[in-house]
C-alpha cells in the first residue's frame, strides 16, 4: 500500500482553513503561562489563599491561527482566530468561547487594515507601550477588569500607521453576545430592530511614536440594553473611558505613565473615576528584567479609592521561555474591594499583600 505523505502542521492547517489554497500563509502560535500565587486577606476573616491562577500569569494563555494571502497590487486577505484558556483547568476563557480573544477576517494594504468580526478594540491597544506590566496577575488589570478584556463582538475596525502616526477605530453593532464569563462576557448582543443604540460601541485611537518616546490617546463608549451586566440595563445607559498615556526610552530603560478617565452611567447611578499609573522597565543583566509600577484609582465624590504597588522580575532562558516572580500590595479605602490578583477577592476596605511565581513558554 502506498504511504500517505505526512504534512507539516502549518501546511495541513492552511489546507483546512483556506480550502487547500497553496498561496495562503497560516501561522499557528500560542502562549502557555502558569503561575502560583499567595495573597493575604482573601476573605472577610482575613485568611490567606494559595492557588494556581486561572486568568493570567505574566500574560494570559492562548492558542491562535493567523493567516494571509497575497491578492496582488499590495493587497492581502488576512484573518486571525485566537482562543484563550485557563492553564489551571484547561477550560476556554472569555466566557467559554472557542475563539474568544479574536475572530476576524479582513483586508490589508498600504492604507492600513480593515477587519470584521470579534476585534480587540482601541482601549486594548492604547496602553500597550506605556503599561510596563501588561495583563500581569498583579497589575492595573486588577483595578479595571475591562482593560485586558477590551474586545468588541459584531464589529468593523480599522488600524493604520503612517510615518510615526497610528490611527484606528472600531464600531460594534452589538458589543458582547455572551452571558457568562465576567468582564469579557456582559450579555449585550445588540443588533436590535428599532433601537440603533442598543449595545453599540465606538472606540478610537490616535498615537505618535518617535525613536525615544510615544504618546497615545483613545476614546471608548459602549451602550447597554435590557439584561446587560454592570447596570447598563437600557440603551440610554453607557460606560465611557478616555485614556491619555505615553512612554519614554532612556537607553534600554522604559518609563511609562497614563491616566484612564471613566464615567459610568448605570442603573445604580453615575460613577466617575480616574486611574493613574506610572511604571519603569529596566534590564538588569542579559535576559534579566525588572518591571515596577504604582497606580491609584480615585473615585470622584467618594472615599472608595484604591492604591497599588507591584514589582516583577523576569529571567528569559531563551526567546520563547521565561521564568518570573512578583510581589505586590493593594490598599483599599472606604468600601473599595479590589483584589491584588486579577479576579481575586478581598474584604471591603482591606489591604492585600501577594507573591507569585510562574513559567511562560511561547510557540
Amino acid at each position: 500500500m502506498k504511504a500517505i505523505p505526512r504534512l507539516p502542521l502549518a501546511t495541513a492547517l492552511a489546507a483546512m482553513l483556506c480550502g487547500g489554497a497553496a498561496h495562503a500563509q497560516v501561522t499557528v502560535y500560542g502562549i502557555v503561562d502558569a503561575a502560583v500565587s499567595r495573597t493575604t486577606n482573601a476573605d472577610a476573616a482575613g485568611n490567606a489563599v494559595t492557588k494556581v491562577s486561572a486568568l493570567s500569569g505574566s500574560v494570559p494563555s492562548r492558542i491562535g491561527f493567523r493567516g494571509s494571502e497575497d491578492l496582488g497590487g499590495g493587497l492581502s486577505a488576512v484573518f486571525a482566530l485566537e482562543g484563550g484558556f485557563n492553564p489551571d483547568s484547561g477550560v476556554s476563557g472569555q466566557g467559554g468561547r472557542l475563539f474568544g480573544r479574536q475572530a476576524w477576517i479582513g483586508l490589508k494594504g498600504n492604507w492600513g487594515t480593515l477587519q470584521v468580526g470579534r476585534i480587540v478594540n482601541m482601549t486594548f491597544l492604547a496602553t500597550a507601550k506605556s503599561d510596563v506590566l501588561g495583563p500581569n496577575l498583579f497589575s492595573i488589570s486588577s483595578i479595571d477588569l475591562y482593560l485586558p478584556n477590551a474586545r468588541s463582538d459584531n464589529a468593523v475596525g480599522y488600524l493604520g500607521s503612517f510615518g510615526g502616526f497610528t490611527v484606528g477605530a472600531t464600531y460594534s453593532l452589538g458589543r458582547d453576545a455572551s452571558a457568562a464569563g465576567g468582564p469579557s462576557a456582559t450579555n449585550c448582543g445588540g443588533e436590535v430592530a428599532g433601537n440603533s443604540k442598543a449595545c453599540r460601541q465606538v472606540t478610537a485611537l490616535l498615537g505618535y511614536d518617535a525613536a525615544a518616546y510615544g504618546v497615545t490617546v483613545s476614546y471608548d463608549k459602549l451602550y447597554g440594553n435590557a439584561g446587560a451586566a454592570g447596570g447598563l440595563t437600557s440603551s440610554e445607559r453607557f460606560d465611557r473611558r478616555v485614556t491619555v498615556n505615553g512612554y519614554a526610552m532612556l537607553g534600554a530603560t522604559r518609563i511609562g505613565a497614563g491616566i484612564i478617565d471613566r464615567k459610568l452611567d448605570a442603573a445604580t447611578g453615575i460613577a466617575e473615576s480616574d486611574l493613574v499609573y506610572l511604571g519603569i522597565s529596566h534590564p538588569l543583566a542579559p535576559g534579566l528584567t525588572l518591571d515596577a509600577q504604582v497606580a491609584r484609582k480615585d473615585v470622584k465624590r467618594s472615599a472608595d479609592d484604591t492604591k497599588m504597588a507591584v514589582a516583577r522580575l523576569t529571567y528569559a532562558f531563551s526567546k520563547r521561555t521565561a521564568v518570573y516572580g512578583a510581589v505586590g500590595r493593594m490598599d483599599n479605602d472606604g468600601l473599595a474591594a479590589v483584589g491584588l490578583d486579577l479576579g481575586g477577592t478581598v474584604a471591603p476596605g482591606g489591604a492585600q499583600n501577594g507573591v507569585m511565581a510562574g513559567l511562560r513558554h511561547s510557540f
